[in-house]
């Protein structure tokens, strides 16, 4: 199933704006032009696939992509962006989550 959702991120690094990919329980794929450097603290906000309640986790990044793709017949890509691992959600949000979003994170 698709994952792509808007993510919202802020540290020291500034606040910007991503698409979050393969969302799951422990992190997700940031897809953003300009990345965090590994290690970096952040807040994540984002909303999970199904539902329209927002949730912010505190995530670092672990790991950094720059990566050319041409898909077959098409244009070369560039995607760039960060795995960030999720280290707390802040439970009042979690709260007001509906059972079946609750459960795509598990």
């Amino acid at each position: 199933m698709p994952q792509d959702q808007s993510v919202h991120i802020s540290g020291a690094w500034g606040s910007a704006f991503g698409i979050a990919r393969n969302i799951s329980e422990g992190g997700m794929f940031i897809e953003t032009p300009d990345p965090y450097p590994l290690g970096s603290p952040m807040e994540v906000t984002f909303s999970l696939p199904g539902s329209d309640t927002e949730m912010s986790a505190k995530a670092e990044v672990v790991h950094l992509c720059f990566l050319n793709r041409t898909p077959a017949g098409g244009r070369r890509e560039l995607i760039v962006g960060m795995g960030v691992r999720f280290k707390r959600f802040f439970e009042e949000r979690l709260q007001t989550l509906e059972p079946a979003a609750v459960g795509l994170l598990q």
